[in-house]
């Protein structure tokens, strides 16, 4: 079965930085295409980065393009978000999923996986 389990939020000033991690339980992780979402109080999940199985990446462009950052490491099992030049509206419950099967999700429905989310609350 597949967990994963993100760390790394807290309470921030605007301006500031945090970097999410989630750890996969997986035996090969480069198997799998990665994503991070958003979820703001009484709002859709929003889809944020996608980190796909060679390591290239996708980003909301609406949002947070040019100041989040999403990686991985393979031999850690594990996936980043550096999040930089932060604001009041990245605050959000922030989660990581994993697709087995699509090479390129986009959908949380693509997504076969989820963490427990972090919260991530930006102050003005």
């Amino acid at each position: 079965q597949v967990q994963l389990v993100e760390s790394g939020g807290g309470l921030v000033q605007a301006g500031g930085s945090l970097r999410l991690s989630c750890v996969a339980s997986v035996r090969t992780f480069s198997d799998y295409a990665m994503g991070w979402f958003r979820q703001a109080p009484g709002k859709e999940r929003e889809l944020v980065a996608r980190i796909f199985r060679s390591g290239s990446t996708a980003y909301n462009a609406n949002s947070v393009k040019g100041r989040f950052t999403a990686s991985r490491d393979n031999a850690k099992n594990t996936m980043y978000l550096q999040m930089n030049s932060l604001k009041p509206e990245d605050t959000a419950v922030y989660y990581c999923a994993a697709s087995s099967i699509r090479l390129y999700p986009s959908t949380p429905g693509e997504y076969d996986y989820w963490g427990q989310g972090t919260q991530v609350t930006v102050s003005s």
